[in-house]
């Protein structure tokens, strides 16, 4: 016979930062299928299972939980980037920099959450909260960039358009399908080089 007499273990309940976390994640799902504008906050609660009124309570409006989910994806960026300058010494003139700065950023947006998010805040750029913060966070970008390997203008602005470029071809899934358009796949070959897998894995 089981013993029904040992205490049952306890229910652990989250506390308030792990259930912020929950709803935060839940957002960055979210927002990342229907953008800003697409995206309600009764929507968000239901992705993270809680009711449309707590998300409201713990974040007020749809537009402060955005930025929240907006600026993960360009501090997740940031620090993608500061991992690699960390291990400098880095000379602009070498490929070899480019290229680990380069590589460290498609592993990032293989995360298509964390893409998307930051895509759909650019594209924002009318709501002016949001606008503000993606000037904002595309100058610190730039700035870290230029700053970190003593770069010129011309070498960080080329660096942040191919990335831009990455941005759009994983946007529109050119990698998962080849088959569509040969000079689109030529070009998608050509951005993401070695980075790049073979495109029924969904994975860069």
């Amino acid at each position: 016979m089981s013993d029904t007499s040992a205490p049952k273990p306890r229910a652990t309940r989250m506390d308030a930062a792990d259930r912020r976390e929950l709803v935060l994640d839940a957002a960055m799902r979210a927002f990342a299928r229907g953008g800003y504008a697409g995206t309600s906050t009764d929507a968000v609660a239901k992705e993270a299972g809680v009711s449309q009124p707590y998300v409201v309570r713990m974040f007020g409006t749809k537009v402060e939980l955005f930025r929240l989910v907006f600026q993960r994806s360009i501090d997740g960026i940031m620090a993608a980037f500061d991992a690699v300058l960390a291990a400098g010494p880095l000379d602009p003139e070498d490929d070899s920099t480019w290229a680990n700065l380069g590589s460290a950023y498609a592993d990032l947006v293989a995360d298509r959450d964390l893409l998307m998010v930051m895509m759909h805040g650019f594209g924002a750029g009318a709501v002016p909260e949001i606008g503000r913060q993606a000037r904002e966070g595309m100058g610190a970008i730039y700035s870290q960039i230029r700053n970190g390997t003593e770069c010129s203008e011309d070498q960080a602005r080329q660096f942040i358009a191919h990335g831009m470029l990455l941005n759009v071809l994983i946007s529109m899934q050119a990698p998962e399908h080849p088959e569509d358009s040969a000079g689109l796949h030529e070009m998608t070959m050509c951005a993401f080089g070695t980075t790049l897998v073979p495109a029924d894995s969904g994975q860069l």
